[in-house]
């Protein structure tokens, strides 16, 4: 009574755990045009049509019998993308995904396809298709590691890829654990439910787990091939206790091999071997064995030491008959032609017993692309109506999204984002900072907004281009630091403020183009070299417009000057040419000193020219008397032109040549002046008209020679002649006069040569 009311209890709680788990299931048919139920497992079928957006729904030419799901075929582009299904998980929850593929009869000479079969980033399976009518099972146990998994075709060698159905079994709790889950997934190799009674399935809902046990009775080649002698069937009706573990289904257990002869052995091949794998035996003591019968066997071949030498008897393992015994072998090296044994043992009254086998091979989980770098790529594609993204599983592996690209060290980064053009709309996502990989960005010509995030920890970002967007927002100081950075493009935004000076440095390709609000320097330091332009371009103003009156007043200065000296020259009677004298203030004959005396000046020392103290053959001579009171003797020309400048050079020069120098001075010096005195004055003249500049003296000789004139008037004629034979420093005046007055003789006049008296003085 109380076993039987446990019973009753535990039914209801199996019944609603088994429509639970019904609800969980996912079960979609690609390539089906509607939904449906499938009427021999009562499961439900949903179209890929709302769900995959890529390839291509295929009618099945000759499908394998008539259930609906392998009525149709969906097909995918033969190039380098992958084409993923997502479905949705519990994160750590384990899982059975299954993946099958009818592809029918071939047409026009196609060739059967083979690719490759991902779940996320690890590699499942080849899928390899040699036969239009079977029906290819791909099983996969898995731990979930995140909140959906994609399961994804591509990389086809032959033909196309292509998929029938796609489905999710959720799993008891218990249900094929391992030591090893966090890093390995559990690849379905084999499930074999021996002594089946047909070469149908077990599936759902016999397996609530809708596990697919396939039959022993199925012939095909290298499957369950070498097949021991006295190899029998066996069954029964009677319930089997399954509650442990892995819960293989009583329909299943109901059945059995049984070697009669003390052998049981089988021989198959594993695909995807050799491997390690995890290898189930399922026991159940299904016959009524005798008081004195046992069933004992061993484990023959393959030899495994920590098993082979353990003896297996079902009933007493399994604390009675018509219970499940399930020994495991947890990681074993398997071939790919697995042969197994089974042998009895010297002591057992009946032969090795089986019911039924799993082998799953342990598939080393691949790295995912960094979840930092996936969050970002995520949020671009968000941004983009088109969904460009779908369907495309993970962004790298196991090939990339065409708008990535992505390192090759695990796990994946994400180097290149090639999103250009692509009607981005929305701000860049933050996250964008965590892609340290980065090493060129491309988001130009989208309609991106708001303000630059923070880049500052990518230390790879080598290009970037931003330019044509609406961007806005001051341009972070940070970037003209970033160490790998060479080339920026932001042309074409609303970025405004300062322009980071490393920017600008010539370090780095630079285009701001387009972005009105952008300056270069600080604005206070713009300011103030505004500032200090404006001033310079007023000082060189006010500058030049000094230099403008200075010179105009200089040019009128110039002007009057030569007004003054033209009418001087141009006077025909009793006016002064020019005069010579001191510096104002000085004396006349200091030595060295000289300046020029205005018309208004001798006008005023003459008293306008008033007293004339003789006349010359060229002009006037006036008395007058400086403002410092030296007396001066003023001699004016009667003809200015430049003849009669020439004709007075040409007369003095002749007659001085003749020796007759009194008769060019003024006829009322005659007899008051000294003939030696004279010869000063006139030769030192007679230089200052030399033709050349260099043929002249210097201011300080014409003095020296009119102070000797004046020592000569005053009787000091013999001291000075002393004076002159002497030293040779103090005859050097005489030589240089001397030579200088031949010097000119001899140039301008060739005939010096006949009665000249150079010497005379």
């Amino acid at each position: 009574m109380g076993l039987c009311s446990l019973f009753l209890v535990i039914l209801p709680l199996w019944t609603s755990f088994a429509i639970c788990q019904l609800e969980e299931f996912v079960s979609i048919d690609c390539g089906g045009t509607s939904n449906y139920t499938d009427r021999n497992t009562g499961l439900a079928w949903i179209s890929d049509s709302g769900i995959m957006q890529h390839g291509t729904p295929v009618v099945v030419e000759s499908p394998n019998g008539s259930m609906v799901q392998y009525q149709n075929r969906r097909d995918f582009s033969i190039d380098n993308k992958k084409y993923c299904y997502t479905l949705s998980t519990e994160e750590r929850r384990r899982y059975l995904v299954r993946a099958t593929f009818q592809y029918g009869s071939l047409e026009n000479g196609d060739t059967y396809p083979q690719f490759q079969l991902y779940l996320d980033a690890t590699k499942w399976t080849t899928v390899s298709i040699y036969d239009a009518s079977r029906i290819y099972v791909k099983e996969m146990i898995i731990r979930a590691p995140s909140n959906s998994i994609d399961v994804c075709m591509c990389c086809a060698t032959t033909g196309s890829p292509f998929i029938s159905t796609l489905e999710l079994r959720p799993l008891n709790l218990s249900m094929y654990a391992t030591d090893f889950e966090d890093n390995f997934f559990l690849e379905v190799a084999a499930r074999i439910n021996f002594g089946a009674t047909s070469e149908d399935a077990v599936r759902y809902p016999d397996d609530p787990y809708d596990r697919i046990w396939e039959s022993d009775l199925i012939r095909r080649q290298n499957y369950l091939v070498g097949v021991a002698p006295g190899t029998e069937r066996i069954s029964t009706t009677k319930d089997i206790e399954i509650g442990t573990r892995e819960y293989p289904p009583v329909k299943v257990m109901q059945n059995a091999v049984v070697g009669t002869k003390g052998v049981l052995s089988y021989r198959l091949n594993l695909e995807d071997f050799p491997a390690n794998a995890r290898a189930y035996a399922y026991f159940a003591e299904i016959e009524d064995l005798g008081k004195n019968e046992t069933r004992k066997f061993k484990l023959q071949q393959p030899y495994i030491p920590d098993y082979s030498n353990a003896v297996v008897n079902i009933a007493e393992n399994a604390n009675g008959s018509y219970i499940l015994y399930e020994p495991s072998y947890m990681n074993v090296t398997l071939e790919f032609v697995l042969s197994f044994s089974f042998v009895k043992t010297p002591d057992s009254t009946r032969g090795p017993l089986l019911n039924a086998l799993e082998i799953s091979k342990y598939v080393k989980i691949a790295s995912k692309t960094d979840k930092q770098d996936l969050t970002v790529v995520n949020a671009l594609g968000f941004l983009s109506a088109d969904s460009f993204q779908t369907n495309e599983g993970d962004p790298c592996v196991p090939t990339p999204w065409e708008w990535v690209n992505c390192s090759t060290t695990p796990p994946p980064r994400i180097t290149k984002i090639f999103l250009s053009r692509r009607n981005l709309k929305g701000e860049i996502p933050p996250e964008l900072n965590n892609m340290e990989a980065l090493t060129e960005l491309w988001l130009d010509g989208n309609l991106l907004t708001g303000p630059l995030p923070d880049m500052s920890n990518l230390i790879n970002l080598k290009i970037v281009h931003l330019e044509n967007n609406q961007l806005t927002g001051r341009l972070p100081s940070y970037l003209g630091s970033l160490p790998s950075l060479q080339a920026l493009f932001i042309q074409n935004n609303s970025f405004s403020g300062e322009i980071p000076a490393k920017l600008i440095s010539g370090k780095i390709i630079f285009n701001y183009d387009g972005n009105p609000g952008l300056y270069r320097g600080s604005k206070k330091h713009f300011k103030l070299i505004l500032g200090i332009s404006i001033g310079v371009l007023v000082i060189l103003l006010i500058l030049f417009l000094g230099s403008l009156v200075l010179l105009h007043n200089m040019r009128r200065k110039t002007s009057h000057q030569k007004h003054e000296e033209k009418g001087i020259s141009g006077r025909t009677n009793s006016k002064p040419l020019t005069a010579y004298s001191s510096v104002r203030g000085g004396n006349i004959m200091d030595e060295g000193t000289t300046c020029y005396i205005t018309l208004s000046e001798l006008k005023e020392a003459t008293n306008n020219f008033s007293k004339q103290i003789g006349k010359g053959s060229f002009g006037s001579v006036y008395y007058g008397k400086m403002g410092d009171g030296k007396e001066v003797a003023v001699k004016s020309m009667t003809d200015s032109s430049s003849h009669g400048n020439q004709q007075f050079v040409n007369e003095a020069r002749s007659l001085i040549c003749k020796g007759d120098v009194m008769s060019i001075i003024d006829p009322s010096l005659a007899g008051n002046v000294k003939s030696e005195s004279i010869w000063r004055v006139v030769e030192i003249a007679m230089q200052c008209v030399a033709q050349h500049g260099a043929s002249r003296p210097r201011m300080q000789e014409i003095i020296l020679a009119i102070q000797d004139a004046i020592k000569i008037e005053k009787g000091s004629e013999n001291k000075l002649k002393s004076s002159s034979s002497g030293s040779s420093s103090c005859s050097k005046p005489h030589s240089s006069r001397k030579t200088l007055l031949t010097s000119f003789l001899e140039i301008e006049s060739p005939d010096l040569s006949n009665g000249c008296l150079p010497s005379a003085r």
